[in-house]
């Protein structure tokens, strides 16, 4: 028989401690032979990133030894860290961006020299004994450049730069016979899904790259994952038709393979994840996008036929998947399944997890599963959410008592929110708090023209979203108006600041290394996102009135409710400065807020005792806000300005 208490007060086994014992992140696939290999990211080793090969005979070992770890800090977001050939791994390593080169058994040597360069995004090139990258210089002042270099599998010789000129450049893959390479390149002010070039060129007798041909993409057509087919045929996927479907380039013309409104691609914050992979000639195995859910399915080239995958996985836009000798293996999750790395047997059409997320076993009683929601907004348009509804089977609310909410905004702002199970979510429902995860419009997997309704208007299209989207609730009965809440990290943290400044929908909110202050933002970040405002806001300084009408800090007047801030202190991405400057504003203001800063942190927690302590505190401030007593027992946080 379940006990009557109030909403947020409801004991929980899902504990912070829980949460953070043996949980891991799972990225970047490599096949190499029968072995499969990734990387897993371990907040109980202070984040460190450690390559992993699982043999055919079961056995999983670690590949990176401490204190390495396997991380390039090309772009900042990092991704492709690693690649192996024939038992060798060659890895970019956190601690100097050296790469390294690691035969097995033997300990990780460097190839590269001791100077401020980054590495990522690799192929092997076979016929030349050589890595093929993406390099980021740092040596001289100004803006880091990035080339497409040739790097000596055994550190001997000078690099060759093969490509450069571009403002950036990604995805260098070299044909099977050797003889070309292909890649991308895009320029300030676009990303990389707003407009790119996919370029091919032909390699000499010395191993540079001819003249090379613009063969896809445009400023206004995002290519991505560019491939060579087992018999050598170019495929890669393309936006051109609203949405991002898989083509082929041959005999001097593209041929669109897939033609569905989804989303065969996403954004490339992180180099070295894709969408698709051959299991042959004619057979291609993807992931794709269709409505909020992720599928798998099987694409004979030849027909265009599309063959469903039948998995229980519905969430992969943070996954890779990388097919080979009878097998599939990705990453992906769901509603009630943590995010896996997955082996699925084309023969038996059987799949198995190797390695998940998290391995804790929770009685799938406290598990509150995402339901999608979609709701009206601005203009007459619909957005999208996944709503996860407070659930624990020994706890009900008071009758006549509607339970908080806490509205999340994504990051990126060209990101999505995720439906797979995370135990961070289920911290809240579980304790009687509802989560309604929010796509606000500029988020992927909708399409071109819904990633585009943020253009010029961020700040504006996402904050009313969010209302809009909690607001959806409250009418359904849902939530209490009264108790609204709102989160969010990095520009989902801009997205909550701006909605608690300019919006009088959320009674508190909180913001993890969140933007303040757009115009401070856009005189001061790192090469990658250097532009993103052009497109987001609109260019610097000629639109300086607007970034300082929507930036948050330059309007404290106008915030009434309480704010929590949590800031990594060695951000390059969205300095510490943003937060304090908030934080002082706040509390001149009278309002009650709370700064905690983590040192050793970047952008985003990796450690497991930082990443505990934020779940404990912004719990611990919306307590104290909303007036209701804790279950369990938390570190107190320092609130300036609480009211006794």
């Amino acid at each position: 028989m379940s006990t009557t208490a109030p909403y947020g007060s409801w004991q929980s086994p899902i504990t912070t401690d829980l949460i953070v014992s043996g949980a891991i992140g799972l990225g970047q696939i490599a096949l190499d032979d029968e072995d499969i290999y990734w990387a897993e990211l371990r907040p109980s080793e202070g984040g460190r990133m450690v390559v992993v090969k699982h043999t055919p005979d079961g056995e999983t070992t670690d590949i990176t030894p401490a204190p390495f770890s396997a991380r390039t800090r090309v772009h900042e977001y990092g991704g492709g860290a690693y690649l192996v050939h024939e038992g060798v791994v060659y890895f970019s390593n956190y601690a100097d961006q050296r790469m390294y080169r690691q035969d097995q058994g033997g300990d990780p040597q460097p190839i590269t020299p001791e100077t401020d360069m980054r590495y990522a995004d690799g192929c092997f090139d076979s016929a030349r004994d050589r890595i093929i990258c993406v390099r980021e210089n740092h040596t001289s002042e100004g803006e880091p450049v990035n080339a497409i270099v040739a790097v000596d599998a055994l550190g001997q010789g000078e690099q060759q730069v093969l490509s450069q000129g571009s403002d950036f450049c990604s995805n260098p893959r070299i044909s099977p016979d050797g003889s070309t390479l292909a890649w991308l390149t895009w320029d300030h002010p676009n990303m990389p899904w707003d407009g790119t070039f996919m370029l091919v060129a032909s390699f000499n007798d010395r191993g540079q790259l001819g003249e090379p041909q613009v063969v896809a993409g445009g400023r206004a057509e995002s290519i991505f994952q560019p491939e060579w087919s087992p018999d050598g045929v170019l495929h890669f996927v393309s936006d051109s038709s609203g949405w991002w479907n898989l083509w082929r380039w041959e005999d001097g013309q593209a041929r669109q393979l897939t033609s569905r409104n989804a989303e065969f691609g996403k954004p490339q914050w992180e180099l070295g994840s894709g969408t698709y992979s051959f299991v042959s000639e004619e057979l291609i195995a993807c992931s794709y996008n269709e409505g909020g859910v992720w599928k798998i399915a099987m694409l004979q080239i030849e027909s265009g036929m599309l063959l469903a995958v039948y998995t229980p996985f519905t969430e992969m836009g943070r996954g890779d998947i990388r097919a080979g000798d009878g097998k599939i293996v990705f990453i992906g999750g769901a509603p009630t399944l943590p995010v896996s790395l997955v082996l699925f047997d084309l023969a038996s059409s059987k799949w198995q997890e190797l390695r998940k997320s998290s391995d804790l076993d929770i009685d799938p009683g406290y598990i509150s599963a995402a339901q999608p929601v979609e709701f009206p907004t601005e203009d007459g348009k619909t957005a999208h959410a996944f709503y996860y509804p407070p659930k624990n089977p020994d706890f009900q609310g008071p009758a006549g008592e509607k339970p908080p909410l806490l509205v999340k905004s994504h990051g990126g702002p060209t990101g999505a929110a995720s439906s797979a199970l995370g135990l961070a979510t289920q911290f809240w429902t579980s304790r009687g708090i509802g989560v309604l995860d929010v796509n606000y419009g500029g988020s992927t997997g909708y399409g071109r023209e819904y990633r585009e309704r943020l253009n010029g208007k961020w700040g504006i299209v996402d904050v009313d979203d969010c209302c809009n989207a909690a607001l959806h609730l409250v009418s359904q009965g849902e939530a209490d108006g009264d108790r609204l809440a709102i989160d969010g990290g990095s520009a989902g943290g801009y997205t909550t600041l701006a909605a608690l400044t300019f919006k009088e929908v959320f009674k508190a909110g909180a913001s993890l290394y969140g933007v303040s202050d757009l115009e401070a933002l856009a005189k001061k970040t790192h090469k990658f996102e250097s532009r993103y405002l052009d497109g987001l806001v609109g260019p610097y300084p000629e639109n300086q009135d607007l970034y300082k009408q929507r930036s948050p800090i330059n309007h404290t007047d106008r915030l009434s409710c309480p704010l929590i801030l949590f800031q990594g202190l060695e951000d390059q991405i969205v300095p510490p400065s943003q937060a304090e400057m908030m934080f002082d504003a706040v509390l001149a203001q009278g309002l009650p807020t709370a700064y905690i800063p983590f040192e050793g942190e970047q952008h985003g927690f990796r450690r497991a005792e930082n990443i505990k302590r934020v779940l404990e505190a912004e719990l611990y401030f919306y307590s104290r806000v909303f007036g209701f007593e804790l279950a369990d027992s938390v570190e107190p946080v320092n609130i300036e300005n609480l009211p006794d």
